[in-house]
């Protein structure tokens, strides 16, 4: 560690197999949190490079506990975390809308950090009990079209770390890993970003990755698309910069999206949308994110088609059905 630390004082970068070998001692239990500590402190101040990210990645996912979902060809959605909004549950929804329309889902998610409620909290208020049992978790998807990987079950290399994350008290490369170790490598994923410099960090692992991909950002720092402002788009075919009118809908406001003051009144939003009693801005920024989850997964389509088939799947009423077995295939 002391060789390493050394190396990335002097603004030094890591190979992938480095990068791996660190991680892999730092799960080991092989440094001191002080060591630890510094490590995420020269990353978090300079940044991390392609190559590191993937090798922390590959670290980890070693040690995973794997789920085979890989049949039902599903795709995740998620978003980074830590843009500090506390929306409401905007990409859980969103999961619900493409499963609804007829696509699997295999969601990799936690409690919240830096809201009042994550997927896991809001899963966890309608009853739902996590498992990292393979059949189950297949069970779930083929019933209903989406399965729930709570991160703790399957990442317990992530508990080397916890203390020492939670003194920080600051995001760190563990943040950026944790949309990229989702344990059923799922080959296709909507991911939403906070900033533009994380947008080109994760559009670059992906593309190296071989993922099918849409990385989002608001360009007034949602990690996912708000419909607040312009935002941006990244996928492995085009680039490009949208306005909400471009596609029908109107411009949102922030206040328009508070996520509740506790996990209670972030269920009660969540319900209203699924329900179809939502708030416009809460539906339509819903249904914006499931369109270009759709994209990718059909990548003929164009993104009017693809909300329309959102919009469809909530409105009928077949996003909340599928929510509805969802709960009682997971209980």
């Amino acid at each position: 560690m002391k060789q390493f630390l050394t190396r990335l004082f002097h603004h030094e970068e890591l190979k992938r197999e480095e990068a791996c070998h660190l991680m892999q001692g730092i799960t080991a239990g092989k440094y001191n949190p002080t060591q630890i500590a510094s490590l995420l402190t020269v990353f978090q101040m300079r940044g991390i490079t392609v190559e590191e990210l993937i090798g922390f990645r590959e670290a980890l996912l070693s040690t995973r506990i794997p789920v085979d979902l890989s049949a039902c060809h599903p795709i995740d959605i998620v978003g980074t975390g830590g843009d500090g909004k506390n929306t409401f549950n905007i990409s859980t929804c969103a999961c619900f809308v493409v499963a609804g329309a007829g696509y699997p889902v295999a969601k990799h998610g936690n409690y919240g950090s830096s809201s009042v409620s994550g997927a896991s909290n809001v899963l966890e208020a309608h009853g739902v009990r996590f498992t990292a049992d393979p059949d189950r978790l297949k069970a779930s998807i083929e019933g209903c079209g989406i399965a729930y990987l709570h991160a703790p079950l399957f990442n317990p290399a992530m508990k080397a770390v916890a203390a020492i994350r939670k003194e920080l008290g600051v995001r760190s490369i563990f943040n950026l890993l944790g949309p990229l170790i989702n344990p059923s490598l799922p080959e296709k994923q909507l991911l939403g970003v906070a900033d533009l410099q994380l947008m080109r960090l994760y559009t670059n692992t992906l593309q190296r990755l071989g993922i099918e991909f849409a990385v989002v950002n608001n360009l007034d720092g949602y990690d996912e698309i708000s419909l607040t402002d312009e935002f941006k788009i990244m996928t492995n075919r085009y680039e490009t910069i949208r306005k909400p009118s471009d596609l029908g809908f109107t411009l949102a406001r922030q206040e328009d999206l508070y996520g509740g003051k506790d996990v209670a009144e972030a269920a009660r939003i969540f319900d209203n949308v699924l329900e179809n009693k939502a708030t416009k801005a809460q539906t339509d920024c819903v249904l914006i994110n499931a369109s270009f989850a759709i994209q990718v997964l059909e990548p003929q389509l164009s993104i009017e088609e693809c909300v329309a088939r959102s919009r469809r799947s909530l409105t009928s009423g077949e996003a909340l059905r599928t929510f509805r077995k969802f709960i009682i295939l997971n209980q």
